[in-house]
């Protein structure tokens, strides 16, 4: 098997980038500009019509990100196994990803809600006033929170990847496995088999990130 996975990491990253940078683009510049309009009523159909072009480009780069995100955990299957608290790391980062993809699928939802309401009159994208509808101005609210979500979870998940890369360097590897093994070299032949795994996957890390 090839130990370059460059195709796996660059659709994790650039899916990622994406996802991020979509969501606080769109929460900043897409609702803040439809807010400047001046007819109360174009607001919510402006900025409806700027996320509905963004959600298929969107859902591309959620799929490259979790095709690449699978990817390279098979790949690393065995220095998952064999490096202490890369297993912990991959938990946090599935429990982020599994939260932002229910979050975005969410949103979505109440943007349509939104889309269909046609042109009530509002303050912005998220932001009702008083002559707002009822269930138009409690869905503006809950797309209020949601906007923000994506890229908190999105950016967390940037951190932890960050944090992962870190890990793949040569030193933290031995001792993440020295420290699995309770010792490494005094921990018998299976113990060693077990660094050898380990190192070797870090190796091959080190290649594919150009390191």
């Amino acid at each position: 098997m090839s130990e370059r996975h460059t195709a796996l990491r660059s659709m994790h990253d650039l899916g990622l980038a994406a996802w991020f940078g979509g969501s606080l683009m769109g929460a900043f510049g897409v609702n803040g500009a439809a807010a400047k309009i001046n007819d109360s009523t174009q607001r919510l159909p402006v900025a409806s019509a700027g996320w509905s072009k963004w959600t298929p480009v969107n859902a591309a780069a959620i799929g490259a990100h979790l095709a690449g995100a699978v990817g390279e955990l098979v790949t690393e299957s065995p220095r998952v196994a064999a490096q202490r608290g890369v297993g912990r790391a991959s938990a946090i980062k599935t429990a982020l990803t599994v939260s932002a993809l229910a979050v975005t699928a969410y949103s979505r939802l109440i943007g349509m809600r939104l889309e269909k309401a046609g042109g009530p009159p509002v303050n912005g994208a998220t932001e009702p006033n008083h002559q707002t509808p009822a269930s138009v101005a409690s869905s503006q609210r809950q797309m209020k929170l949601l906007q923000w979500a994506i890229p908190a979870l999105t950016g967390s998940l940037v951190v932890v990847t960050a944090y992962m890369g870190e890990q793949q360097k040569p030193g933290q590897v031995l001792r993440g496995i020295l420290n699995r093994t309770g010792g490494g070299m005094r921990s018998g032949p299976m113990s060693l088999a077990k660094v050898g795994m380990g190192i070797g996957a870090g190796k091959r890390h080190m290649a594919m990130s150009g390191r």
